[in-house]
């Protein structure tokens, strides 16, 4: 199964240095989608990560900013978002309303589905066990298309057995860093090595 990094909704100082540290732990597949999609902070945190590694990036907002940095390509949040006329590339796709997903997978290259909470079950607040199952059931999972929620460790075989592609992590991965309070990212890094060997 693939491991998607999906970066923290908000830019902070030590950002660049972790980002780094997880491309050096093997991370092959970071997107970068934030709140505040300003153009300054997306550019100077580009800047930031060494050329070597923008090959792997795809980038949510700012979308003139994938050719001008070299980034794998281009992700668009919502069911209506429309790709940029001028743009040529790889394209990826969120998706929250199962009903869409046949849909969004022939209009991309990958589909990430969220609304995946699978602690508490299969399903989430999102999406339910019920339209999990008939998804599955369609045939509608496979290699291109990745959950993303709540998800924990204990969660990645059910994923895996149902046909999901890979893994989306945001939220599970960030809250192992404190930007108030640690000084260090040892936990972070920890977690995300729990992950690869999990999905491995």
């Amino acid at each position: 199964m693939k491991l998607v990094v999906m970066t923290d909704s908000t830019f902070f100082v030590e950002e660049d240095k972790i980002l780094c540290a997880l491309f050096e732990e093997g991370l092959d597949n970071l997107h970068i989608s934030k709140a505040d999609d300003s153009p300054l902070y997306f550019e100077r945190l580009l800047s930031l990560i060494p050329k070597a590694y923008r090959p792997y990036i795809t980038i949510h907002q700012q979308f003139r900013l994938k050719d001008e940095y070299a980034l794998s390509g281009i992700h668009l949040d919502r069911a209506g978002d429309a790709v940029p006329p001028y743009y040529r590339g790889r394209i990826g796709r969120t998706c929250s309303n199962p009903v869409l997903l046949r849909e969004m997978k022939r209009k991309s290259d990958y589909v990430i589905l969220d609304g995946i909470g699978v602690q508490d079950g299969v399903g989430g607040p999102g999406i339910s066990d019920y339209e999990l199952e008939e998804i599955r059931r369609q045939k509608l999972l496979g290699r291109h298309v990745y959950a993303m929620g709540r998800i924990g460790l204990d969660d990645i075989p059910l994923l895996r057995k149902m046909g999901f592609g890979g893994i989306v992590v945001r939220d599970e991965l960030w809250e192992k860093f404190d930007v108030h309070s640690d000084f260090d990212f040892k936990r972070l890094i920890a977690y995300y090595r729990q992950l690869k060997t999990y999905l491995e």
